[in-house]
């Protein structure tokens, strides 16, 4: 592959999948598709050489748009979505266009262009919750929430157009991921820049003892590439960091971390419909070749220290709308 489109490329994990092709690839060149929505962040490659990578602002609801930047790729994946759990709670009809409407004009655009792979990138929430055990490739789709839902409904369009038409999809269905650049709305990155602040971290109370897979944001990132350059279309390859942690396990390390203590936890009104546990099997990729690398220990330290060294990326952030949407969030949640 000499070309690649990486849609939603200024995001969390789509922005470190751009910086891995560019170190790991040194013939790739990478054209960035992001609508630069809240959490596209143009800082996140900032330090891409612009010789190989090239940034195109647009949405991939917009179907001309899409088509028109993916013109000469080679393969095109997709990290595009509106993510976050709780922003789809308050109201779903961003996530549906894009999760939905933006994947049916992706594969619409590969199959008129005969683009050559498609990765969807989506999330180990489309299997629901799980009590025991964990989820297989094989496993029924049970999302409990309307983003998991969209990200479903992506799915399914995604595997029919394969079907239907040929287009060489392949989806990967990643756990919690974690790392520096993310949006400071998620529970790391939220509590995290909470604590050097010297505020309260809002706490589900009821979810406190619920269960995530933690997953580095470096190792989703070649998670990804190993299925897209040796994962067969129309293919789910589960990407999991197997590193499950109770909530509160997580919240006593961050706090550790940051040198607080127990008082920082506010407990608020847990979210609607709270999954319980997630956890998923990646033994399929891992017959790929592909291992986690980072253990959850230091990736957690490296975490908490990359915010605390860089509060010129994150301050920016928690203003304007931020705040706005966390006192929507949790101000109220007794």
């Amino acid at each position: 592959m000499k070309k690649i489109l990486v849609t939603g490329g200024a995001g969390f994990i789509g922005s470190a999948f751009v910086r891995y092709q560019l170190r790991t690839y040194p013939e790739v060149q990478v054209v960035n598709f992001d609508k630069l929505t809240y959490a596209g962040n143009l800082d996140n490659v900032k330090e891409c050489d612009p010789a190989r990578h090239t940034f195109v602002q647009g949405d991939i609801a917009d179907r001309a748009a899409i088509q028109a930047a993916m013109a000469g790729c080679d393969a095109v994946v997709n990290f595009a979505a509106d993510t976050h759990v709780d922003r789809s709670i308050m109201g779903a009809t961003d996530f549906i266009a894009t999760n939905c409407t933006g994947v049916y004009n992706i594969c619409e655009a590969a199959r008129e262009l005969g683009t050559a792979r498609v990765l969807l990138v989506s999330t180990d929430e489309v299997y629901g919750s799980i009590r025991e055990g964990s989820f297989t490739e094989q496993s029924p789709q049970g999302p409990r929430n309307p983003y998991s839902a969209s990200k479903a409904g992506g799915e399914l369009i995604a595997l029919a157009h394969h079907e239907t038409f040929g287009t060489p999809v392949i989806i990967t269905r990643g756990s919690n991921t974690y790392g520096p650049y993310q949006y400071p709305e998620k529970v790391m990155p939220l509590f995290i820049t909470n604590l050097i602040d010297g505020e309260q971290v809002p706490l589900y109370q009821g979810g406190e003892h619920n269960v995530r897979d933690w997953l580095w944001v470096d190792d989703h990132a070649s998670g990804v590439d190993t299925a897209l350059r040796q994962g067969t279309p129309g293919q789910v390859y589960n990407v999991a960091g197997g590193n499950e942690r109770e909530n509160i396990v997580l919240t006593h390390k961050l706090l550790e971390l940051c040198g607080r203590d127990a008082s920082f936890i506010r407990l608020v009104k847990d979210r609607p419909g709270h999954d319980f546990r997630y956890s998923i099997d990646a033994s399929k990729l891992r017959g790929l070749g592909w291992t986690p690398q980072m253990p959850w220990d230091e990736g957690v330290a490296q975490t908490a220290a990359w915010y605390r060294d860089n509060e010129w990326w994150w301050r920016k952030i928690k203003t304007g709308e931020f705040l706005e949407y966390y006192r929507k969030q949790y101000a109220d949640r007794k």
